[in-house]
């Protein structure tokens, strides 16, 4: 029984596909190719197929080998969808990728992981089974996960034990990885800011007299205090709307119709009536040459 040759995350901007996918790779100790959709795609004519048929050698060379597309919704739209495409390239890329994950056989131990924001405007050619065939939603963090996010982002940076990141995490509701990390960013560069103009303020009272300032020289380490937090959070804004979640949501929920999940299937019970055999009687009325 042969594996899966990959899947698609789909889900919200900011929400750690890119790392997901890095992470898969380094937990299976294989080598991780990475590439971006429209690197693939140029203005001569075959080279962009090329470019395909390229990046798919360099990934059988290096089995075990995990082969990442990012922004696969740029060179994998529904055929025949793009308007103004010259000379229907798009269409020629996606041929070309769904001919190159066919004749990729299993012992090769290459695994394609696909990665977009609009999975809705992906070719169905690519996600029948024995393609990406494996549709995984990668949705917005929870509080724990907003919590653990805070923790990593703070993970190098002196925090001070005023900073409560629970609290930062219930009240970041909806926020993406990519929000929280802006937070955090913008936190420390309030910090360094504030020690720079310290600083500042201390070389002036240094200049002004000299002999009093050498009795003081041991420097405080600045720290990312709960003032700093405040601040930042008065400009922080969430990038994905409950409209963008709910458009999400009704794809996974017409997905799940369309492939027709959840159909009550029971294998026939020893002894009962066999629900998909025809009677023999209606076989022999039904007969035509008899």
């Amino acid at each position: 029984m042969s594996p899966s040759k990959g899947v698609l995350f789909y889900g919200p901007p900011g929400c750690g596909k890119t790392l997901l996918a890095k992470a898969i790779a380094n937990e299976c100790q294989a080598n991780f190719i990475s590439v971006k959709g429209p690197e693939l795609l140029t203005m001569w004519f075959g080279e962009s197929e090329a470019n395909v048929r390229e990046i798919f050698d360099k990934a059988r060379q290096s089995a075990p080998c995990v082969l990442f597309f990012d922004e696969l919704d740029s060179i994998a739209t529904q055929r025949g969808s793009s308007v103004g495409d010259a000379g229907g390239a798009a269409d020629r890329v996606l041929n070309q990728l769904l001919t190159e994950m066919d004749g990729m056989s299993a012992k090769k131990t290459v695994f394609i992981i696909g990665a977009t924001n609009r999975p809705d405007i992906i070719d169905p050619a690519l996600l029948r089974p024995g393609r990406l065939d494996q549709l995984i939603y990668i949705p917005l963090p929870d509080e724990e996960s907003r919590y653990q996010i805070f923790k990593a982002c703070m993970r190098k940076s002196p925090v001070s034990k005023e900073v409560d990141l629970g609290a930062l995490a219930k009240y970041t509701k909806g926020f993406s990885g990519a929000d929280i990390t802006e937070i955090c960013q913008r936190a420390c560069k309030y910090a360094i800011r504030e020690n720079i103009e310290k600083d500042i303020e201390q070389e002036k009272k240094r200049r002004e007299s000299p002999g009093a300032m050498d009795e003081d020289n041991e420097e405080d380490v600045a720290e990312i205090k709960a003032a700093h937090f405040e601040e930042s959070m008065k400009f922080a804004r969430r990038s994905v709307s409950d409209a963008d979640i709910r458009k999400y949501q009704a794809f996974a929920q017409t997905l799940q119709q369309s492939r027709g999940f959840g159909s009550d299937f029971r294998f026939p019970e020893a002894g009962g009536s066999d629900p998909f055999a025809t009677s023999a009687a209606g076989a022999e009325e039904d007969d035509l040459y008899s």
